[in-house]
């Protein structure tokens, strides 16, 4: 092969590499995406949603919730328990300690179990409105407790594990029996909680 023949083989090569450049920078130059002034993902969001939403309707006095409650629903929500609790009479404490006879119990003491700081500070009793309060959000009721459960969100849900629990109990609690409000007229505002009697 003489000189000539390679200079035209080098010649070649360097004229794709330089076309192959060239057209980089003009796909470049045409079609550069924006720069964003902070990283991430823009979301539409229509107008007007949130208002439409509207506020979230308030919540029932546990009382009223437990007279619909169901045992066996709660107990079927209360397998997801199982990992860390037992509810059986004389039953072991694994993670959590066992949960029989817990309504009406001091909170944080005796089972044999040694519970955190936060739940030994906060005291008082379980009653049917404190364990509605910590299965809703245990972390956030308590902060600081050991436990990790994320919480039961659904009113009914919580009511029925409630009822589980106070069935767990050679004498369970008595629910509360709540008086019926008297209807409102169209346009007043709305009645306070009535208040709760006992059930006979």
């Amino acid at each position: 092969m003489n000189s000539f023949e390679l200079n035209k083989i080098l010649g070649a090569l360097l004229g794709c590499v330089l076309i192959t450049l060239s057209l980089n920078i003009a796909a470049g130059a045409l079609f550069a995406p924006e720069k964003l002034a902070k990283p991430g993902y823009a979301i539409a969001v229509k107008e007007g949603a949130s208002e439409k939403a509207g506020p979230a309707e308030p919540s029932q006095p546990i009382e009223v919730l437990l007279a619909s409650a169901s045992a066996e629903k709660g107990a079927a929500a209360a397998k997801q328990c199982g990992a860390c609790h037992t509810f059986e009479k004389g039953g072991p404490n694994r993670v959590g300690p066992n949960l029989y006879d817990i309504v009406g119990h001091e909170r944080g003491t005796g089972r044999g179990f040694n519970f955190s700081a936060a739940m030994k500070a906060k005291g008082g009793a379980w009653t049917f409105d404190e364990l509605n309060k910590f299965l809703k959000d245990p972390r956030g009721y308590i902060p600081g407790t050991n436990m990790t459960f994320a919480g039961l969100s659904r009113d009914s849900q919580r009511a029925d594990v409630i009822e589980y629990l106070r069935q767990q109990s050679e004498k369970p609690v008595v629910v509360p029996k709540v008086a019926a409000a008297p209807a409102a007229p169209a346009g007043a505002p709305p009645a306070a909680a009535p208040a709760a009697a006992p059930k006979h």
